[in-house]
């Protein structure tokens, strides 16, 4: 069992001009019936219920065991085993477990201009701070890499630790993200239709078609196949097509019209034409290095 403890860091211009860059970790276990926060609180994170509090930081704060709430000027948010609790810089806010279970909490503090970016994400918003992934090992796991390099503070560690950070809030965005699929019959669909696309990269798919063969409608397959991957269908499939143009134009001597016609593009004038908007320069251009 992970034990009690906090460290506040300090953060060089290096670490700042990294972008993202960590202020405090910790972590504690909560016994039923205690006061909250606990007087040991780190002095500058310390706050009482009655006032709540304000943080110039972002904080993801993780309960793997307990339940709580958790109240902003948005409104109060039931927090139970598995929640991830959001803190905005500047934002009134203030969380306690019920007295009578205690919890565990896992906290990381952060700033820097590419959490700024990061957070903008719809998935994260102060309407809706508490974020339910379950118990999940991915987490918790990143969780004790960063209490790791944290503890040891070997040179470059802030830069480790906020790769590591970013790699947290791609779990809470991919765990969400899923959450609209679980045992639901299209993303076996889905599924499916992605292994067809890769397997048959050349090939000019009917998307329509697809959708009818899975026993589908369009309009909701694409609307799910687009939450699912982020693209259209089409998009999709036109990607991998791309990728393995510049595989192509990068790794074989074969004419950029050979590579048009056997990725299945009507003509090479429409390959260079998709090729360019997709990539930012012409398939000659790319395989010379070009701009």
């Amino acid at each position: 069992m992970q034990k009690d403890y906090f460290k506040y860091l300090t953060n060089g211009e290096e670490d700042i001009d990294w972008g993202l860059y960590l202020n405090v970790t910790g972590t504690a276990r909560i016994s039923p019936k205690t006061v909250y926060p606990p007087i040991a609180h780190p002095s500058g994170y310390f706050f009482n219920w009655e006032t709540g509090r304000v943080l110039q930081e972002y904080q993801l704060n993780y309960i793997t065991e307990g339940t709580g709430i958790y109240e902003n000027r948005h409104g109060r948010f039931q927090v139970k085993p598995g929640s991830i609790m959001l803190v905005f810089p500047n934002e009134w806010h203030r969380y306690r477990p019920i007295r009578t279970s205690g919890w565990t909490e896992n906290y990381i503090g952060f700033n820097g201009r590419i959490a700024d970016e990061l957070l903008k994400h719809q998935v994260f918003s102060p309407t809706q701070p508490v974020i339910n992934c379950g118990i999940k090992e991915e987490i918790i796991d990143t969780y004790l890499k960063i209490y790791e390099l944290v503890e040891k503070e070997r040179p470059g560690f802030q830069q480790i630790a906020s790769g590591m950070v970013v790699k947290l809030l791609g779990y809470i965005v991919s765990f969400e993200k899923r959450k609209g699929f679980s045992g639901k019959h299209i993303a076996k669909v889905i599924e499916e239709v992605r292994f067809l696309m890769r397997q048959n990269i050349e090939m000019e798919f009917n998307m329509e078609e697809l959708a009818r063969e899975h026993n589908v409608g369009y309009s909701y397959f694409r609307k799910m196949f687009k939450k699912y991957t982020g693209v259209s269908p089409a998009q999709y499939h036109l990607q991998l097509r791309i990728i393995r143009a510049k595989e192509l134009l990068v790794s074989t001597e074969k004419t950029i019209t050979e590579i048009a016609f056997q990725l299945g593009f009507q003509n090479v004038y429409h390959f260079s034409l998709l090729f360019k908007r997709k990539v930012g320069k012409s398939p000659s251009n790319f395989r010379n290095g070009l701009n």
